[in-house]
């Protein structure tokens, strides 16, 4: 891991409070970015995704799909757990929490916008970091890179209609519009600029592959981090008013990543998958693509939104969590492969 990523929860911390100060001294000049918009995309948050998102999307390497045949049961693990169990856990553990554990001391009128952001935040898969988390418990490179890939190819087409499905099953109104746009916005085009780089990037030598790869991904954190700064200095009246809301947020996010990752490591464990693989598979079953996760959040619903706040939480707690997550894997290492069935 890089600075940036191993430290990547104090940055974070460190922009909230940025935000907030520079939100109550300068308002107009935050409020004057926030009215930046096309079609409900806000134009600066757009650039800061795309410098955000594609970096990370030059790593994914679509013709690695093959491989998928090679380890199909801990893919199937994977799929089973990132399309059919993590959205809907979290719409549940939304509804549960903050509507009814939390609902008292949360503002009422942005009750089905936090929800919202958790939905979005659960509804896609990770794409970058989770090749940090598998390095970190020695798992499989290539069955780590196919698992991105596949995901990132379903998730081009299955991302607006999960959203979609899980808003209205949690009663919130569907901003189809906004939601299609974002798509294409925010996945579709960046997925296509990527490979076009890539193998431009490539056909000049892998060499030269890998030292653009190092000269802008720090370009993409610092992207993060800026956006980060934007949704502050808007949160910030809330943040100041309620600095609970935060911690309230994250005891949702905490539960499915836990959740996710043990049931993902169980699962592949019943199967007899080898531990190179399912513990990679638990990783990003229980990893979020917080970037987009924001990105969209701002689109649909505003950058002032509890939508996008809840969003931002994911991106706060998402390192320690994931540490956590790889410790328990080390750990339990020997306990997988003596139990696990052949």
């Amino acid at each position: 891991m890089n600075l940036f990523e191993r430290y990547l929860t104090i940055w974070v911390g460190l922009c909230i409070i940025a935000g907030v100060v520079l939100g109550q001294f300068l308002p107009d000049v935050f409020q004057a970015v926030a009215s930046l918009e096309v079609a409900k995309v806000n134009i600066p948050v757009g650039v800061l995704v795309w410098v955000m998102i594609i970096p990370m999307l030059l790593r994914i390497d679509f013709g690695a799909l093959h491989q998928v045949k090679k380890h199909w049961r801990g893919m199937g693990v994977t799929l089973f757990i990132n399309w059919g169990v993590k959205p809907f856990s979290m719409a549940f553990l939304g509804w549960l929490f903050i509507r009814h554990v939390f609902a008292d001391y949360l503002p009422q009128d942005q009750l089905d916008s936090y929800i919202a952001g958790l939905i979005l935040l659960a509804a896609a898969p990770c794409t970058a970091m989770v090749f940090v988390w598998s390095n970190l418990v020695k798992g499989d490179p290539y069955f780590t890179l196919s698992q991105v890939a596949l995901n990132d190819a379903i998730m081009i087409f299955a991302f607006a209609p999960l959203v979609a499905l899980l808003l209205g099953i949690a009663s919130i109104a569907v901003p189809w519009n906004t939601l299609l746009v974002s798509v294409i916005f925010y996945i579709v085009i960046p997925v296509i600029i990527s490979q076009l780089l890539r193998s431009r990037l490539l056909a000049q030598g892998e060499g030269v592959f890998k030292r653009t790869m190092e000269s802008i991904t720090p370009f993409s954190m610092g992207a993060l981090l800026v956006t980060l700064v934007l949704l502050f200095a808007l949160q910030g009246n809330a943040i100041v008013a309620q600095p609970l809301v935060i911690a309230m947020l994250a005891v949702p996010i905490l539960i499915q990543v836990l959740f996710n990752s043990g049931l993902a490591y169980w699962l592949n464990r019943r199967l007899g998958v080898a531990y190179c693989v399912a513990a990679p598979s638990a990783l990003i079953g229980a990893s979020n693509f917080f970037e987009l996760a924001v990105a969209t959040a701002i689109s649909l619903f505003g950058f002032q939104s509890g939508a996008a706040l809840a969003t931002v939480v994911g991106v706060l707690i998402e390192v320690p969590v994931m540490l956590l997550v790889v410790k328990i894997a080390n750990a339990t290492r020997h306990w997988y492969e003596l139990g696990k069935q052949k």
